[in-house]
């Protein structure tokens, strides 16, 4: 069975860093990339490490394996990876609600992964939850962007409750920006 928890240990750190790698979209197939989505972005042990010093992420383990992660991304991250920063920027301009991001509360999902052979399982939709649980309180928006190209993530998102509120291009590439209130 599956536990949804938040990070404890550096060893889980370790794990989000090598199940980050495997899915990394440089390390996949084409097919495989549209077929089964894919990461964009690389983070350090240390940034990950930084990360989950500010607020713990959501991890899905089975056993003692790491097979899915949410990484929570506070405020405080933004500084610390040259993405990351740049998606703060583009969140702060956007209009939710008629309340201007930047005067809101939210924290942004730094990645989703979900293990090749743990798919299917709702465990988005499980992680998402412990997300908003997890924060609740401290932050009203989980907020993210997601590649255009990135279908099954764009689906996954939409199945967990968020909703598309801008876009934005980065590298050449349309992102989405997605929201999903914590209450």
């Amino acid at each position: 069975m599956v536990q949804i928890k938040l990070v404890s240990s550096e060893d889980e750190i370790l794990q989000i860093k090598a199940l980050q790698t495997k899915n990394l979209r440089q390390h996949i197939s084409d097919e495989e990339a549209a077929s089964q989505g894919f990461l964009t972005a690389s983070y350090t042990i240390e940034y990950l490490k930084a990360m989950n010093a500010s607020f713990p992420s959501v991890i899905a383990k089975e056993g003692e394996q790491v097979v899915g992660y949410a990484l929570i991304t506070t405020p405080e991250m933004r500084e610390g990876h040259d993405l990351i920063k740049d998606l703060f920027n583009n969140i702060d301009r956007c209009v939710y609600k008629d309340i201007l991001l930047r005067s809101a509360k939210y924290v942004v999902v730094g990645q989703l992964c979900v293990g090749k052979d743990s798919r299917g399982q709702h465990l988005v939709n499980r992680m998402y939850d412990h997300f908003a649980n997890a924060v609740k309180g401290q932050y009203d928006y989980m907020v993210t962007d997601v590649d255009c190209d990135n279908h099954r993530s764009l689906k996954a998102h939409a199945k967990a409750g968020f909703e598309v509120i801008d876009s934005l291009v980065y590298g050449g590439k349309k992102w989405d920006i997605v929201i999903r209130s914590t209450k």
